[in-house]
């Protein structure tokens, strides 16, 4: 269960996890498959997306509205390269999906999620294939094992799925600013879940109750799993997850590596593999003309990939960059979007070291790839990380990671100073301006000894980011927490009766 999926709706890295992480699962023998809504902007050149279902009548348990929202289900199906399907059904409504531009940010919100969660439900009730397992992630979905324990708790059909809740960021919990809640607003997850024109129902915390009536939670990355059971990184959920800790896991991330592979990627001006490394100064070079900067190769080329926000740690940078870009003979690439404050503190920073400072404020699918490729090092120095991909994509392309310790960040870079042999990154841990400065002068005078440099980028080369390897723990996660006897549902009667 899913907001967004790449290529058909995506935002964020929920998008691209939701379509590599089912096929994953495909490829190594499940039959995992996705419910998304369908949105005014998915298109369908290729008329791969069907009329599956029509009709399908989903409760509202409004008093004075409609008793019921009339919905039909659409399925997709492409073909993974193992040639099993990898299957997407698309709940379709016109007021609440296909009239909106957007996929986030409605004042109703929450309804809208809130009839995908019941909608799923229902199309269970009346189709012929029962998962044995149902994943909600975050907010926006974690209403499904709410209502699949409570409101469809006797629906024999349903009886025997195990939902399973993820938590790829647990900051975001609702349509509200869940710090500033008041007390008479306030969603302990007790109360049931109300009728769709019910006020309440914008105040309802999707993560909040994803995580008190799932059967298990995972999140993205072993130390996030750790991190959330602070109050520091809690998000004011520390105590629930506490209470629930037997039953949270923590499984990293994958990414592509098919795709994010520099030895085929056409994205880059020249392409390279591990066994020779030497091309990458070209990349360099084509990097540093494209965005105008002194095509000087001795210069220590940092780039950053990153959405601009408080979370990135760009406020650190503020107190950093521009004394460390006096002094040292640094280059800087900035590749994102965000907060005009962040874009506004490059744009000034450009104005002193003009021939020094690149960036682009707008999407560009082929520009991270050239800065993976053409970089000497990638900056990440986040204030939390669930997991994070961009440092596993650059270290497939031999740039190596300047980060923080924490979350997905944690768990993917290590620091030469711990581990001489087997070093991939530079690591700092509090999150304050020196050590973040720290660090960068630590990866720019290890860049001037060219072994010891080379060496840390063929590390992160050689590690294996693949969407199989995290697969598995997902399944192996999976066998752990469905039932000892498998799943012997058959098909029922077309109705969703609790008796049926």
């Amino acid at each position: 269960m899913t907001s967004e999926q790449r290529p058909f709706a995506q935002v964020g890295g929920l998008g691209a996890v939701m379509q590599s992480l089912p096929k994953a699962l495909n490829e190594i023998g499940n039959d995992a498959r996705i419910m998304m809504p369908k949105y005014l902007t998915i298109e369908d050149p290729e008329n791969n997306i069907r009329m599956h279902y029509e009709g399908l009548r989903v409760p509202t348990d409004n008093v004075d509205g409609p008793n019921d929202l009339i919905c039909n289900v659409k399925k997709y199906e492409g073909e993974t390269e193992a040639g099993k399907p990898n299957t997407t059904y698309f709940l379709e409504n016109m007021e609440y999906y296909e009239k909106r531009a957007n996929i986030y940010g409605y004042a109703d919100d929450t309804v809208r999620w809130a009839l995908l969660c019941r909608g799923a439900l229902e199309f269970l009730c009346v189709f012929d294939w029962i998962p044995d397992i149902i994943v909600s992630t975050d907010w926006t979905t974690g209403y499904l094992s709410n209502y699949l324990k409570t409101k469809y708790q006797n629906y024999r059909r349903l009886a025997k799925i195990i939902s399973v809740f993820s938590i790829h960021n647990l900051h975001y919990q609702g349509t509200f600013k869940h710090k500033f809640v008041t007390e008479t607003d306030y969603d302990s997850g007790q109360a049931p879940m109300p009728a769709f024109e019910d006020p309440k129902m914008k105040l309802m915390n999707g993560m909040r109750r994803g995580i008190m009536y799932a059967d298990a939670i995972n999140t993205v990355s072993p130390t996030y799993a750790k991190e959330i059971l602070s109050q520091e990184l809690g998000e004011d959920l520390e105590e629930i997850l506490g209470d629930r800790r037997g039953d949270l896991y923590g499984i990293l991330n994958g990414i592509d590596c098919e795709s994010w592979n520099p030895a085929t990627d056409k994205s880059i001006a020249f392409n390279y593999s591990l066994k020779d490394l030497s091309l990458r100064t070209k990349n360099k070079t084509a990097l540093q003309a494209h965005f105008r900067l002194n095509t000087d190769p001795r210069s220590f080329l940092i780039g950053i990939v990153s959405r601009m926000s408080e979370q990135k740690g760009f406020s650190l940078l503020e107190e950093t960059m521009e004394t460390l870009m006096r002094e040292l003979n640094i280059q800087l690439v900035i590749i994102g979007e965000g907060d005009s404050r962040y874009m506004d503190f490059f744009q000034k920073l450009k104005e002193e070291f003009s021939d020094r400072i690149g960036f682009q404020f707008k999407f560009d699918g082929a520009l991270p790839r050239m800065a993976f490729a053409g970089c000497d090092a990638i900056l990440i120095p986040s204030k939390f990380e669930p997991s994070g991909l961009t440092q596993m994509e650059a270290m497939r392309y031999g740039a190596v990671p300047i980060v923080r310790k924490t979350g997905g960040l944690a768990d993917t870079v290590s620091d030469p100073l711990l581990d001489q042999k087997n070093g991939t990154g530079f690591v700092f841990e509090k999150f304050d301006s020196f050590s973040l400065a720290i660090a960068i002068v630590r990866a720019y005078e290890n860049y001037h000894n060219q072994k010891v440099w080379s060496e840390i980028q063929k590390n992160g080369m050689k590690q294996d980011f693949s969407w199989k390897k995290s697969a598995i723990k997902y399944a192996e996660l999976f066998h752990k927490v469905k039932p000892a006897n498998p799943s012997d549902h058959q098909p029922g009667v077309p109705t969703g009766s609790p008796d049926e």
